[in-house]
């Protein structure tokens, strides 16, 4: 047979043992399936070790699934696929309404290699869109952080980024590390501003002080 990545590989049944062995070491138990199916019909369910409510539908990128089925609709999802350019094409036909769904790609190698080299892959965004997102997330942390909660750690928002959206950011900024990507995402919050030239009306800014040349700051700033 032939596999969505183009390459001879693991018959489905096969592929289908190696996917639920993968989840089974990430901590995802198979279980019966829940109702109300969803659609595309899934290969079966997992639930989340430890959350009993939490119970995913697994999908497998397979010669016999269309690979143009989109799966976001399911808000909550497990796609596995054979190899990372098969995650990123997964990524992309699922478009930007995943970003609101708890959609996750596993990538369970397909042929299988030594010490079984499955892992979650997070996604490519846009530089607008990722500004957009963490944003919002920075939002969330100065808000808990006025109720006297934890300090703003922008540390944090780049592992919420990773855990909650999966996204890459290093990858979606072309950088290395995450040092690289805060500093371009600083550079990106002064660029993009609702207004051109009013340091005032930027959408990324926050108020630090009521006047004086530190009133507005981009966040990263902050």
């Amino acid at each position: 047979m032939t596999n969505v990545a183009g390459h001879a590989g693991l018959p489905d049944d096969d592929r289908l043992r190696h996917a639920e062995a993968a989840l089974r070491r990430l901590g995802y138990a198979r279980v019966a399936p829940t109702g109300g199916p969803a659609t595309p019909h899934p290969e079966f369910w997992v639930q989340e070790a430890g959350v009993p409510r939490r119970r995913f539908p697994v999908f497998l990128e397979s010669a016999g699934r269309p690979a143009g089925e989109p799966r976001s609709s399911a808000r909550r999802a497990i796609v596995v696929v054979p190899d990372d350019s098969a995650a990123d094409a997964a990524w992309s036909r699922e478009g930007p309404g995943s970003i609101d769904s708890e959609l996750s790609v596993l990538v369970v190698p397909d042929p299988p290699q030594g010490d079984d080299g499955a892992h979650w892959h997070a996604r490519v965004l846009g530089r607008q869109e990722l500004l957009r997102l963490a944003t919002g997330v920075v939002v969330g942390l100065f808000r808990r952080a006025e109720g006297g909660e934890n300090p703003v750690d922008f540390g944090e928002m780049l592992g919420l980024l990773r855990r909650r959206f999966s996204v890459d950011v290093p990858r979606s900024l072309g950088v290395g590390d995450d040092e690289d990507a805060l500093f371009v995402l600083y550079h990106l919050a002064q660029r993009y501003t609702w207004a051109p030239g009013d340091g005032g009306a930027n959408l990324h800014a926050l108020t630090l002080k009521p006047s004086g040349p530190a009133a507005r700051l981009p966040w990263f700033a902050a």
